[in-house]
């Protein structure tokens, strides 16, 4: 009705974009990422929950036909993770080709579930589940390193992308309890660019068990997919030696060529110098710069960390939103209304250098309707954060926030 018409007015969507910044916001993004190529054809539908995401991937996956390939930084030996590789391994005594990673360091509590090492170490045929470990030896400092993706993609056909991990803590409302439920978001994909979440987890599989990347391809890898909407997508693999800093240049991108409005939402926004810089020029030519983060933050250090940079972009203009309800796990961004990106990178040092990330950008298509009503839905679920407020703060709370800051660079 009339209320939606003026709240999506309020992010520029209802504006025509300008083929003038169109233009020179994809010659920008093409010049950042040369491998990372726009995709037009996409059928793109947001997934609220692993309420939402689970039932959908769990269909997908039983009515595979050739491969399965998922990818998630917590894979957790819950009953979620657990119905999910049991429905894997069902499909793999079926013929189907399936290939799971999982960071070893965000997935650490599974190694304590006897259900999961079950599927770690049995023998399954066309089942293959691998732990990726950065850290070596010789190299102690690669410890910090991650691969923090999440991804999904069923027979090249389909691709699941975005936040959410696999975990009993993203189900629903009424089977979490309150201090552990996790609210995020998650794409469910089909067309042109899911050949591209292909071949970034197929890098990483080469890269996990030191094969040629040819040959780890199976024959349903290599399916053309077929153009199946009108949304844009353009894959960005980010990390160190691939596209380095890539959800750093993503931020910066997006802060230098908006030019109404510029809205994200990030459970953990420690950005450093450069990006708190770019965000208050933005808001200093005018632009309606928004950062939504959680009430409550599962790492505190890291919401103390967060506050000390709060002060700066309020006094530049940008508007501070805290997202209030279950902690908000929600990553995703929506320039002008008519273009952003969302995916697994935080806004955080983090995700900009140690991290190996995966985003998309999209643009055009039903899909821009769909996260600009859900960043109105966080923004009115988040109050408005003052100037006065932050001065308010005591000086052992000003202090505590300085002194976390000072690990920015590994937040």
């Amino acid at each position: 009705g009339g209320r939606f018409a003026a709240l999506l007015a309020d992010l520029g969507r209802v504006a025509p974009p300008s083929d003038e910044a169109a233009s020179l916001r994809n010659h920008t993004l093409d010049r950042l990422f040369p491998t990372a190529a726009p995709l037009a054809g996409n059928d793109v539908r947001l997934l609220r929950d692993g309420a939402e995401a689970y039932p959908e991937m769990m269909r997908d996956i039983l009515s595979a036909k050739s491969t399965i390939r998922l990818q998630s930084f917590i894979l957790n030996g819950d009953a979620v993770g657990r119905a999910l590789l049991e429905a894997l391994e069902r499909k793999a005594r079926e013929g189907v080709d399936v290939k799971v990673l999982f960071d070893s360091f965000g997935s650490f509590r599974s190694y304590f579930s006897p259900a999961f090492l079950r599927f770690l170490f049995r023998r399954i045929p066309n089942f293959s589940l691998r732990p990726v470990s950065i850290w070596h030896p010789l190299q102690p400092w690669r410890f910090q390193l991650r691969n923090h993706r999440k991804l999904l993609v069923i027979d090249g056909e389909t691709a699941y992308s975005g936040g959410v991990n696999i975990s009993a803590d993203n189900g629903p409302a009424d089977r979490v309890p309150p201090n552990r439920r996790i609210h995020d978001l998650h794409c469910r994909i089909t067309g042109p660019a899911v050949a591209a979440f292909t071949r970034a987890f197929m890098r990483d599989w080469s890269y996990r068990v030191g094969r040629p990347f040819a040959d780890c391809l199976a024959e349903g890898d290599l399916a053309p997919p077929e153009r199946t909407g009108t949304t844009t997508l353009r894959v960005v693999p980010g990390g160190p030696g691939d596209l380095a800093e890539a959800p750093r240049k993503l931020f910066l991108a997006a802060a230098a060529t908006a030019r109404r409005t510029l809205t994200i939402a990030t459970p953990y926004f420690v950005p450093g110098s450069e990006v708190v810089s770019a965000l208050c020029m933005a808001a200093a030519r005018g632009v309606d710069v928004r950062v939504v983060v959680p009430e409550r933050n599962n790492h505190f250090y890291v919401d103390c960390a967060s506050r000390n940079c709060h002060s700066a972009l309020l006094r530049a203009g940008v508007r501070v939103f805290r997202r209030s309800g279950p902690f908000s796990h929600t990553k995703a961004l929506l320039a002008d209304g008519e273009w952003g990106f969302m995916g697994s990178s935080n806004c955080d040092c983090r995700s900009f250098r140690l991290n190996f990330e995966l985003d998309f950008c999209y643009e055009g298509g039903p899909f821009l309707e769909q996260i600009a009503r859900q960043l109105l839905h966080e923004l009115e679920r988040s109050r408005e954060l003052s100037l006065a407020e932050m001065e308010r703060r005591s000086v052992a709370a000003k202090c505590l926030s300085a002194a976390c800051a000072l690990l920015t660079p590994v937040l």
